[in-house]
């Protein structure tokens, strides 16, 4: 095989490690080969330049994932800073456009539990800044800063429009999983006057959360739910994701489901239950009555029970044999 080039090395780039492997000739013939780690900060990728260099390596060939061969973002790598945008991160990031360059001082404009990460900060903050970078990092903070404004401006024109619903706002505030933003999405989709929906159910058909009823001599052909209203869907599903992490009624359902049909149609299905929620509570002008998240093993029926615990059992690998017993009177 023809020796193209003598000295090379060839980089398996990922997202937090770049693999290395250096070949050279030996002196006394043959090759010499030397394989290394290195992670993706910018100081252990200078530590990478000096290894390929003391071997005298020529030219380097790169295999790599996505865009992970790109200059790695050499001023607040996401696996130390995981909200770039953030309080910490604006203020270290306006701290190197104004030309400051010492990492140490740079890691102490960290906030909260950043601040327990210092080690980490140091090393992804050490990098080669020029002006041009200074420049282009200052025009992207103005655009982010801009949007801010904008967004500030939208919220306080959103709170006057929506601020003669209030009491529905706040009544559905109380639903797990529907935060303010949630409730204030709903409120402006659907109203406050639910006799334009006949039922709860037809609210549901109306936003896209009811199943599909396309059939054919008596055979269901779909039940996949209608488009209907996708911002209000949309925030919907949200608010059932967020409830699926309590305590609650609505997270029980979502685990009850989720083992049979999935995540995501247990997910639809609990916003569908969220929206029947909300429906009846602005109807009724009361707050949300938690059931508990033992709700469905409270109203289990016995045979039931009995049938989805040795199903579980078997799972589990055991052969199960019941032997009913004289319960005491």
């Amino acid at each position: 095989m023809q020796v193209v080039y003598t000295h090379c090395a060839g980089l398996d780039v990922h997202k937090k490690t770049v693999t290395a492997c250096v070949i050279i000739p030996k002196e006394k013939g043959g090759w010499k080969r030397e394989t290394r780690t290195f992670s993706t900060h910018t100081n252990s990728l200078l530590n990478l330049l000096d290894w390929l260099l003391s071997f005298g390596c020529t030219h380097v060939a790169m295999e790599s994932t996505g865009e992970y061969w790109r200059p790695v973002f050499n001023i607040l790598e996401t696996s130390v800073a995981t909200d770039v945008m953030g309080v910490s991160g604006r203020a270290m990031l306006k701290a190197i456009i104004a030309g400051e360059q010492n990492p140490e001082q740079i890691a102490q404009l960290a906030r909260g539990q950043l601040r327990s990460k210092q080690e980490q900060l140091i090393q992804a903050l050490i990098g080669r800044v020029q002006p041009h970078h200074r420049f282009i990092l200052a025009q992207l903070i103005a655009q982010v800063e801009s949007l801010d404004e904008v967004i500030q401006q939208f919220d306080a024109q959103i709170e006057e429009y929506i601020r003669p619903f209030e009491q529905a706002v706040e009544l559905l505030d109380t639903i797990p999983g529907v935060a303010r933003k949630a409730a204030e999405v709903i409120v402006g989709e659907i109203g406050t006057d639910m006799s334009r929906f006949k039922t709860a159910a037809h609210l549901a058909a109306w936003a896209g959360l009811a199943p599909g009823n396309c059939e054919s001599a008596g055979k269901r052909l779909s039940n996949v739910s209608r488009k209907g209203n996708r911002s209000l869907k949309t925030i919907l599903v949200q608010a059932a994701w967020a409830a699926s992490r309590t305590k609650t009624y609505l997270a029980a359902q979502f685990r009850r489901l989720s083992a049979r049909r999935g995540a995501k149609r247990a997910a639809v299905a609990v916003a569908h239950s969220i929206l029947v929620i909300a429906y009846h509570l602005i109807l009724r002008n009361t707050p949300y009555s938690e059931l508990g998240a033992d709700y469905f093993e409270r109203h289990e029926k016995p045979q039931v029970k009995k049938k989805r615990l040795i199903k579980q059992l078997e799972k589990l690998g055991y052969q199960v044999n019941l032997t009913e017993i004289a319960m005491a009177s």
